[in-house]
């Protein structure tokens, strides 16, 4: 373990890494009686001068003698970070990031410390000078490092890939050549040179005049791409599994076995059903209101009939249940059904099931497609054997995935694969007002809303101080009143986190109002509504994922217990900075989940992030109720005539067109009863 003389700055940052939480066992009260104990520094931390402390007991500081040499790689790493000024809580995110040897990771290649989001290439300068006061800016480990730190801040923005030149450009600013970069990134191994997508005509296939399609959103015809390694493999994966599905797969039933079934659809769900039983991989699509449900609660029907074994997922919890609700079978979220857990020394996930442990189910549904990413549907693929039949259903209208990709939009995009739209709107009755709402929205067009029956409600706000007062007052009172809604039920959605309408404000006045407290863990109370904003699949006694919401139902010593959809969950120590209130969460996080009342915020400060995608997908989180607070003036239909979302940067469809010929009826199989 890299470490350094305790010595100069470490008095600092011992007493900010006691402060921190990252030693287990001491939190606030320990930390500051350790100050006053005289132990103000690593080598001043023994047994003796523990159990010499106020209130300590001989066995107690035994037990916190033995967390400090558990914790003594994450002090490491502190270390290196604080006399930066670099807050020591990265230090844990820097293990779960790289490692438990993330320490002597930094020391041999500061750049390291890019791994983190937020963390600046100033950051990472200062901490190499630190090392090495003759580094140069031309370090081969820093060019490679800042190639793949501006691959992954293209990821967060949905790319999977990016041509050569535009990895160049944002490169400038930071003095760095640019080819020697991207030569050391692919010779360490890090980043991946691939095709970059051949321009495409309006039907579909490649079109003659590369030079027409030069300023298209694929990026410049023909030009040198490269790709994050881990996303040129998943997009490689998916497509190589996609294909080897189309390819091996045999019909499941017979004609009259789905004639039995689709009594109650239209012909184009029944259509949907019989690609469901012939095809390797088929798509449903269609707006909030046009059947999905039915169509898919057929298919499980068939599967039933014909005796084979059906798995039915979705990305989240919330999504999960209402599928297992309307399918009338048994439905888990992707995670659960491929038995995620932690990967050892990562933040991401492994899983139970794969290329060598694959599913036993011969259909899988997974619902809400347009929220797969391409490493989760990767995934998914690998666990799938030969002769699986997989259904994606999914509103390819709704915002894309939080991950990198357009999963759904380039399987329909590459022409390949069959796809069944539906269009025809009818829900009508209970939520129709929604629907007609949604599906306009859909088209790009703002209708007004005339409902008498109130499903429906424009609330008009001269600004986000007056937009969120009517929040306040709508969640308290008007739509529980009206409606009868529970609190579990009625849900805040908003495109922002800042701003007097945004989450952070919205989430302070309703805990104000619904439950009032001291925040007795971290700024939590028994009752209060949260949000997982990252993924604990390894939490006892049941993980959870990004976007869940559910609510905290005791608190313990820096410790919560939390109820969402999927189960009760024991949150402690770092995994408590991962969660946030959750009367209020934005518009993303809301994907995948409807409730049965939702106010929908739309504030003047969310300005240039509106647009078609993300207003569709707020309208569709409610079923019974939508109330709407506009206080964005003519921006919001501004934002649903012109589609507004930015394109995604993506090799699937490409991928898929390459490897594939459009897809054709599979052979039917001897006639199933």
């Amino acid at each position: 373990m890299s470490s350094f003389p305790d010595q100069g700055p470490s008095l600092n940052v011992f007493t900010e890494f006691a402060a921190s939480g990252l030693w287990p066992g001491v939190g606030q009260a320990v930390a500051q009686s350790l100050v006053e104990g005289g132990i103000t520094s690593a080598s001043k931390v023994t047994v003796a001068a523990l159990t010499a402390l106020p209130k300590m007991t001989p066995k107690r500081a035994d037990r916190i003698y033995t967390s400090w040499i558990g914790a003594g790689q994450a002090y490491a790493v502190a270390q290196l970070l604080v006399p930066q000024e670099i807050p020591v809580r990265w230090a844990g995110r820097l293990m779960e990031a790289l490692g438990d040897d993330a320490a002597d990771q930094l020391a041999e290649d500061p750049w390291r410390l890019l791994a983190l989001p937020d963390a600046t290439v100033a950051q990472a300068d200062r901490v190499a000078l630190a090392l090495d006061p003759k580094v140069q800016r031309g370090d081969p480990r820093r060019g490679r490092s800042l190639v793949d730190w501006t691959l992954a801040r293209f990821a967060r923005q949905g790319h999977t890939a990016a041509s050569v030149q535009q990895v160049a450009d944002a490169l400038r600013p930071f003095g760095v050549d640019a080819p020697t970069a991207i030569r050391a990134a692919v010779d360490a191994d890090l980043i991946l040179a691939v095709p970059g997508p051949a321009p495409v005509g309006v039907d579909g296939v490649s079109a003659p005049d590369a030079s027409a399609a030069a300023d298209s959103a694929t990026g410049p015809a023909l030009e040198p791409w490269v790709a994050r390694k881990v996303l040129a493999q998943a997009e490689n994966d998916i497509a190589e599994h996609l294909l080897r599905l189309t390819s091996t797969a045999h019909s499941l039933a017979g004609e009259r076995a789905v004639k039995n079934v689709v009594q109650d659809l239209d012909v184009v769900q029944a259509g949907a059903v019989t690609h469901a039983a012939t095809h390797g991989v088929s798509i449903l699509t269609g707006g909030p209101g046009t059947g999905k449900s039915r169509t898919i609660a057929a298919v499980v029907a068939l599967c039933h009939r014909v005796s084979v074994d059906i798995a039915l997922a979705a990305p989240t919890g919330r999504a999960a249940k209402r599928l297992e609700e309307l399918a009338g079978s048994p439905a888990s979220t992707i995670h659960r059904l491929l038995g995620a857990r932690r990967a050892t020394g990562s933040a991401s996930a492994g899983f139970d099931h794969g290329a060598d442990n694959p599913l036993d189910a011969q259909l899988v549904v997974v619902d809400e497609a347009s929220m797969l990413d391409v490493e989760l549907a990767a995934a998914l693929l690998s666990a799938l054997k030969d002769q699986t039949h997989l259904v994606i259903v999914g509103d390819p209208a709704q915002l894309p995935s939080i991950g990198p990709g357009r999963v759904l939009g380039d399987l329909i995009d590459s022409g390949v694969i069959p796809v069944t739209e539906l269009k025809t709107l009818y829900r009508q009755t209970e939520g129709g007002a929604i629907a007609r709402l949604a599906t306009a929205v859909r088209e790009g067009d703002l209708v007004p809303v005339d409902d008498p029956d109130r499903e429906v409600v424009i609330v008009p706000a001269r600004g986000s101080e007056d937009g969120a007062r009517r929040v306040v007052q709508l969640v308290t009172d008007s739509i529980p009143r009206v409606f009868g809604t529970t609190a579990d039920q009625l849900q805040v959605v908003t495109p922002v986190h800042k701003g007097p309408a945004g989450t952070q404000a919205l989430n302070k006045a309703l805990k104000a109002v619904l439950n009032p407290g001291r925040g007795a863990v971290r700024g939590f109370d028994v009752g209060d509504r949260v949000v997982a904003t990252a993924n604990h699949l390894d939490a006892e006694p049941t993980g959870y994922a990004n976007g869940e919401v559910g609510t905290v139902v005791s608190t313990g010593d820096n410790s919560l217990r939390v109820a969402f959809t999927t189960g009760e969950s024991d949150i402690s120590g770092k995994s408590l900075s991962d969660l946030l209130h959750g009367w209020a969460i934005t518009v993303h996080r809301a994907q995948g989940s409807e409730w049965e009342a939702v106010v929908a915020v739309m504030p003047p400060e969310a300005g240039a992030m509106l647009s078609r995608p993300l207003i569709y997908t707020a309208l569709t989180r409610a079923r019974r109720h939508l109330s709407i607070i506009h206080a964005a003036g003519p921006m919001l239909a501004r934002a649903v005539r012109s589609v507004g979302e930015l394109p995604r940067r993506t090799r699937l469809a490409a991928l898929l067109r390459e490897g594939a010929a459009p897809a054709s009826d599979a052979e039917p199989e001897p006639e199933a009863q």
